[in-house]
């Protein structure tokens, strides 16, 4: 960031006003609403926006230095993908940490001696509100997997060595931010503890 970008950052952001909602669907886990807003010059607007309760996703880093990652089918893409263990948080008033915790065991059939807070991101801001908070698992344990869901059942756990992840990327074998996102910061996170 240059230092006129580092002083605009300070400047007072123009005024928009949310003037209203309208329920237009509600599902189990997300709603959707048309959301009214007047923008700094008077000019209203609507905007569809999507109401979801938040997620979490972790990594999961092994003492021989690989992520597991699940690969499972993901019907709003029609595909197959490699991504960390993650989940709706979908229990009212449980921390995002033991809704971390669950994921990973129910998931991948491991627990971990240890959970550190990474990051918290906006996945979809343009139409969701939804919040990710990602977590690094490390001292991790066996477990029995509780998998739920139809996706679920059928999910693979994969070891990926760490020095082989950016491969992966770069040949589009991984495609899911959260996962790129968690496991770089994971990285950094681990190469830092190790200075």
């Amino acid at each position: 960031m240059t230092s006129t970008e580092d002083g605009d950052r300070h400047r007072p952001d123009p005024v928009f006003r949310r003037t209203g909602r309208e329920l237009l669907h509600q599902s189990w886990i997300i709603s959707l609403w048309r959301t009214t807003v007047v923008g700094p010059d008077g000019t209203v607007f609507d905007r569809e926006i999507v109401h979801h309760p938040g997620a979490v996703a972790v990594v999961p880093i092994t003492d021989t230095g690989s992520v597991l990652l699940v690969r499972q089918y993901r019907a709003a893409v029609d595909r197959w993908l490699y991504e960390v263990p993650a989940g709706t948080r979908d229990v009212a008033g449980e921390p995002a940490a033991t809704t971390a915790a669950r994921e990973l065991t129910e998931e991948v059939g491991r627990t971990a001696g240890r959970f550190d807070l990474l990051t918290r991101c906006l996945n979809t801001p343009g139409i969701c509100d939804e919040v990710t908070e990602v977590f690094l698992a490390t001292d991790l344990r066996m477990a029995d997997p509780d998998r739920q869901g139809v996706e679920e059942r059928y999910l693979t756990v994969e070891e990926v060595p760490l020095d082989r992840f950016d491969g992966l990327v770069d040949d589009g074998t991984i495609v899911d931010a959260v996962t790129i996102l968690g496991v770089a910061l994971a990285r950094r996170r681990l190469d830092r503890a190790t200075r």
